[in-house]
């Protein structure tokens, strides 16, 4: 830290502070909480995933405890209920929390339960970013990109605003966490982040036609009393018009208990 106004004489070149006590809003306090917040999960015997750093995961015999965190909120989920009990009373006892109860929206996610299983969408996410783009009263397109679309970098082609087009890509990829149907339309036009072309920008915007009226589309999580995973592909023959590589679609069935 620099030295606070009117005690920078008292400081010798080179000399710095000393930070004893993170304060919100400085650069250091979002590592100095998750640190903090890693030790006494470590505490608590609970490993920290290799894959993803915010999430900790705890065995016991056959059963398991896991907790992500993002910033100050956290999901705690798992098959060990006395487990999460427990977690729940030592967390308590570090930090200031407040158990809000069965997840119903984290990070724009909507988690809706029923009898059938669960449901999640990201409806408001979409109806904002509906608004934000300007397309809430567009007329809705059938699919999310158009059949042999061929997008490509075109030389001479009239440049999109790139700023505008990142934003775009970058909130649908975000979207197609729960709307695997436009994951394949969302790969395809990330792929001209860094110079995009009004072809490439009027193709994003077709994925946001689509999602004009499939706004309330997600994935549901059935019981079926099994965790089975169907899986299917199909691909075509060097479909790439740029490195003529066959492109492969995949849709999967996901199944748990």
């Amino acid at each position: 830290m620099e030295a606070p106004p009117g005690f920078e004489d008292d400081f010798k070149d080179g000399e710095v502070c000393q930070l004893k006590k993170t304060l919100y809003g400085l650069k250091q306090s979002p590592r100095a909480w998750f640190e903090r917040f890693t030790e006494a999960m470590k505490k608590y015997d609970y490993q920290q995933s290799n894959a993803d750093h915010t999430l900790f995961l705890k065995k016991r015999g056959d059963r398991i405890t896991c907790l992500i965190i993002y910033v100050d909120d956290m999901i705690i989920t798992g098959d060990d209920f006395d487990e999460i009990k427990q977690l729940k009373k030592d967390l308590a006892t570090e930090f200031e929390m407040k158990d809000l109860g069965a997840l119903k929206y984290f990070l724009g996610v909507e988690v809706l339960r029923s009898k059938e299983g669960i449901f999640i969408n990201q409806k408001k996410y979409t109806l904002d970013l509906l608004a934000e783009s300007g397309m809430m009263e567009c007329k809705p397109a059938d699919t999310s990109i158009a059949i042999n679309h061929g997008l490509q970098i075109t030389e001479g082609a009239q440049l999109a605003d790139r700023e505008r087009y990142q934003r775009l890509v970058g909130k649908l990829i975000y979207l197609s966490h729960t709307r695997p149907d436009i994951a394949y339309a969302v790969s395809v036009i990330s792929q001209f982040m860094h110079r995009p072309q009004n072809n490439h920008l009027e193709a994003a915007l077709r994925v946001v036609r689509y999602l004009k009226g499939t706004f309330d589309h997600g994935i549901m999580f059935k019981k079926n009393g099994h965790l089975e995973i169907h899986g299917y592909t199909d691909a075509d023959w060097a479909g790439n018009p740029m490195d003529r590589n066959p492109l492969l679609g995949t849709s999967h069935l996901l199944e748990e208990t």
